[in-house]
């Protein structure tokens, strides 16, 4: 597995990601920091705790939303780059794959920043 760094509004990270899966992550990276930085901007919420469960909870509304066919073809490349199904164990292996990751990049001390 190879590590990336990344920044998401203006922190930086350190990222397991499969070799191939580079693009597809940096695409999220952009995803997660856009929805974060607009979040932020529009005043109203100062925590990045909050921001980021906001970020989370926006882009995954986003993604049921998405037609049947379109979700279908994005969760395969999303799933190459998240984990496999069966290690997430669901029927919603890119969900349970992301939360699987925040949990990880957590760490023990369960403070995301």
């Amino acid at each position: 597995m190879k590590q990336m760094e990344v920044t998401i509004m203006g922190q930086s990270y350190i990222l397991g990601c499969p070799e191939g899966g580079e693009q597809s992550l940096l695409e999220a990276v952009g995803n997660v920091d856009r929805e974060m930085s607009a979040i932020r901007d529009g005043g109203r919420v100062k925590a990045r705790e909050r921001i980021a469960v906001l970020a989370a909870l926006n882009l995954a509304y986003a993604l049921a939303e998405r037609p049947p066919a379109a979700a279908s073809s994005s969760s395969k490349s999303q799933a190459a780059v998240a984990a496999p199904a069966a290690a997430t164990g669901g029927d919603q292996p890119d969900i349970d794959a992301l939360i699987a990751r925040v949990d990880h990049a957590l760490g023990a001390d369960g403070q995301l920043l």
